[in-house]
């Protein structure tokens, strides 16, 4: 990646190295209006090198980006005339450090919510949701669109190479990884793709070795893709206990035996442990229904197996139980949760 040439006096009267260490400070939310002070600032603001660099200095914010449930109007439509429909997709953004809710406007394309069953990722900045169901017509979509926390702004990218629902998804280094999952006539399939951020290019990956409905995506230490689990066409619900792996330096997957309890569905419970190996969040938290990996986790779900659904950060070590804390979630964004992932401002 070409290396970016930041201009001397971002900030009259101050060193180059000052400047730059001043607006690498700024918080995310002020991107946006710091774009408009001139052409330099928002040059140096949106460039993936600033990016980085904030990033190596440990800079970025974390923020749990999650796919929630929100209240909507009535929506008519070929598939459910005059039916009223009280909920719609949308996503809501936690900020762990200021414990601050917030909600991303629409997708332009989709004013009234996003589609149903959308998946998502992020990387370099950036949210992408990907996949889906219509939210009028119930038919599998293609779309993918990108979120841009600098400049607050939905862009539309280009559309995945074939519909599919409950698929895998990962995401490094400007790449969002998609494999498994079913095609509009419910047939699991085992294909996977790669789209490139920068370029706005899908590339095949090869097959999986087998079919993988509703399998579960997850990037561990940002040098291999996994899918975990899934079930094939002719044996629907049945989990298996197998992960394809795709590595990104070999650009080769490779099969996984007995890393999942076969028969429990993947979804949403697929972790990270503090040694970097696949865990099972629900083994260690029966409540829990969907997480949020990035630092501590965010889950939500019960603390004890039969309690109140609500949110918690958990934090766990090796050789040692988990902890759950309570996280205090307005009444607009206390809704069931669809999907979640971590985006890294």
């Amino acid at each position: 990646m070409k290396t970016f040439e930041f201009s001397t006096e971002l900030l009259p009267g101050l060193p180059e190295e000052l400047g730059l260490e001043c607006l690498s400070r700024l918080p995310y939310t002020a991107y946006r209006l710091a774009s408009r002070v001139c052409h330099r600032w928002r040059e140096l603001l949106q460039s993936l090198d600033f990016y980085y660099h904030r990033k190596r200095l440990g800079y970025t914010q974390k923020l749990a980006c999650l796919l929630l449930v929100f209240n909507s109007g009535i929506q008519n439509g070929p598939k459910n005339p005059g039916v009223s429909v009280s909920s719609s997709y949308g996503i809501a953004v936690f900020d762990s450090v200021s414990q601050s809710w917030d909600r991303l406007a629409p997708v332009p394309r989709y004013l009234n919510g996003l589609p149903l069953f959308c998946q998502l990722a992020s990387c370099e900045g950036k949210l992408v949701v990907m996949g889906g169901w219509d939210p009028v017509m119930y038919d599998p979509v293609t779309d993918v669109f990108i979120y841009d926390f600098v400049t607050q702004q939905w862009r539309q990218g280009k559309d995945m190479p074939s519909k599919r629902s409950f698929f895998a998804i990962g995401a490094s280094g400007g790449r969002v990884f998609v494999a498994g999952g079913h095609d509009e006539n419910k047939n699991a399939s085992r294909t996977a793709w790669v789209y490139d951020l920068r370029t706005d290019e899908w590339a095949e990956l090869g097959e999986l070795s087998q079919e993988r409905d509703e399998c579960e995506g997850v990037v561990i230490g940002e040098e291999e893709f996994w899918v975990v689990s899934g079930y094939r066409t002719e044996s629907q619900g049945q989990f298996d206990g197998s992960a394809d792996v795709y590595g990104f330096k070999s650009e080769q997957w490779r099969r996984v035996e007995g890393v999942w309890e076969p028969g429990r569905c993947p979804r949403s419970c697929v972790g990270i442990g503090e040694d970097g190996k696949l865990l099972n969040w629900a083994e260690i938290n029966p409540g829990v229904r969907v997480r949020a990996c990035g630092g501590r986790v965010l889950v939500t779900g019960s603390e004890y197996g039969c309690g109140a659904l609500g949110f918690y950060t958990v934090e766990t070590k090796e050789g040692q139980n988990s902890k759950m804390e309570s996280i205090s979630v307005p009444n607009e964004f206390s809704e069931f949760v669809h999907a979640a992932c971590y985006a890294e401002i």
